[in-house]
């Protein structure tokens, strides 16, 4: 049988408020020293923890059913793409456009001067480009927009002086870019993870996890079903909180209905093996990011030193989802771990590695795996307090850009909580189920590449994945 983790169904599509089944009545507060419980111990789960704990919270416990950091985040990878903002936030700005630069400020600020995150941060370049006019249109609306940053990239010797010779030696049949040398790279993700959460813990912050005593069944309501109180674990273990954040990714819909506003979603990576004489060259590197053909990544330091370099690559499309039939008759996307990846996104692969980098194209592709995170309709964050759940505060929906802005999630979650987030921040990313009435769980949402559509994983044929689970 494949190696997969299913998230089990009857989990997800009966999900209801379920009547006086905490151990205590309904509880409120957040002073300093007010019991605050973490469901779901990811890239925002840490980061949330790290930011209340520095703020002086004394009573922070985190639940993942994996070891912290969890070992299906999305954020325990190699590496992320980062970029720093080009436009502040502006009063003149739509609200959309207002709460992204907001969140992409904040973001930048800690990443490039938080001790724990610097570190981590290379900012050696990015390449955005891409191949088909509907990708280059998005791509050159924003070269040319931002002109001051960007630098047209106007044939494959263009391309090819982006980073050191013989990195990308393919002959970029048909690609245009542009090049940001400044301000933009990427992280070390799963170094930064590691080192937020030690720092978290020496701050005091509780972690409790395993398939028991972390997993995380249900959320807990007062006898009235007004309020959260809590959850309980696989353990039978009922955790009281006077507040509870849900911040479990791609699996919150799994505990609580968000109303269509959270579809989970999947992206796939693989990794290239590099050879030790291979390392300097291939070492921090500008990203190369086609829009839709993909990106790779330089190896974090850590994997250097540890004789195991690889490049991160990953082929760019709009997304795969599973669909599971309801109680209802409908239909919703639910997420599941697998540690294999379609043969149509392992050809892409290959074929983003000839057309950029020949000399890597047929080595092995190492971990392939499912890379899972949620859109919400507008692929804005959602950060807010329950409307009709006292107690209980929301934070998901990282629609692709949930590590590089994960710091910024910490920040407006402690906002939130100590109510100083700004008006205009708040209500744009607030609980918002008007936006997904009717919401159609195929929409691209602005994304290229693959078969140019979302495709449902259960069209994938058991003969037609690629990877250790697949055989």
């Amino acid at each position: 049988m494949p190696n997969t983790t299913h998230i089990p169904t009857d989990a997800v599509l009966d999900i209801t408020v379920n009547m006086g089944n905490a151990a205590s009545p309904k509880v409120s507060g957040e002073g300093k020293d007010s019991t605050i419980l973490i469901v779901g111990g990811g890239t925002w789960g840490i980061s949330i923890a790290y930011r209340l704990a520095q703020r002086g919270y004394t009573n922070i416990t985190v639940l993942d059913p994996n070891d912290i950091f969890s070992s299906v985040a999305a954020g325990n990878d190699l590496n992320k793409i980062l970029e720093e903002p080009i436009s502040p936030p502006l009063p003149e700005q739509d609200d959309d456009t207002y709460a992204w630069a907001t969140i992409e400020k904040l973001a930048s600020e800690v990443w490039t001067t938080d001790p724990i995150y610097k570190p981590h941060y290379h900012p050696s370049g990015f390449v955005y480009s891409a191949v088909g006019e509907d990708a280059w249109a998005r791509v050159r609306a924003e070269g040319e927009r931002h002109g001051e940053v960007y630098t047209p990239l106007k044939d494959a010797e263009a391309f090819r002086k982006t980073m050191p010779e013989g990195v990308l030696t393919g002959d970029f049949a048909g690609w245009k870019g542009f090049f940001r040398q400044q301000r933009a790279g990427w992280v070390e993700a799963r170094d930064a993870l590691a080192d937020i959460t030690t720092e978290a813990k020496r701050l005091g912050v509780r972690f409790t996890t395993g398939a028991m005593e972390g997993r995380v069944t249900k959320l807990l309501y007062s006898d009235l079903g007004d309020a959260i109180t809590g959850a309980k674990t696989e353990d039978g273990k009922e955790h009281l909180a006077e507040t509870t954040i849900l911040s479990a990714g791609a699996t919150s819909s799994v505990l609580l209905d968000f109303e269509d506003q959270l579809r989970p979603t999947a992206w796939t990576l693989a990794h290239v093996p590099l050879e030790p004489s291979e390392v300097e060259l291939y070492s921090d590197l500008p990203v190369l990011f086609g829009a839709d053909r993909g990106f790779f990544i330089s190896p974090p330091k850590s994997s250097i030193m540890a004789g195991k370099a690889e490049l991160k690559i990953c082929d760019e499309h709009p997304g795969y989802i599973n669909l599971i039939p309801t109680a209802k008759g409908g239909k919703k996307p639910v997420p599941y771990q697998r540690n294999a990846i379609p043969r149509a996104s392992e050809l892409k692969i290959r074929q983003l590695l000839r057309e950029t980098m020949p000399q890597l194209a047929d080595r092995p592709l190492l971990r392939p795996r499912l890379c899972w995170d949620a859109d919400t309709p507008n692929r804005l964050f959602l950060i807010s307090r329950h409307p009709k759940l006292d107690n209980l505060v929301v934070a998901a929906g990282g629609s692709g850009h949930g590590f590089m802005c994960s710091p910024a999630v910490g920040i407006l979650v402690g906002d939130l909580l100590e109510e100083t987030i700004e008006e205009r921040v708040r209500r744009t990313l607030g609980w918002r189920p008007e936006t997904a009435v009717g919401r159609d769980w195929f929409a691209t949402q602005g994304r290229f590449g693959g078969s140019g559509g979302v495709v449902d994983l259960g069209t994938v044929g058991e003969g037609d994945w690629f990877g250790d689970d697949s055989k």
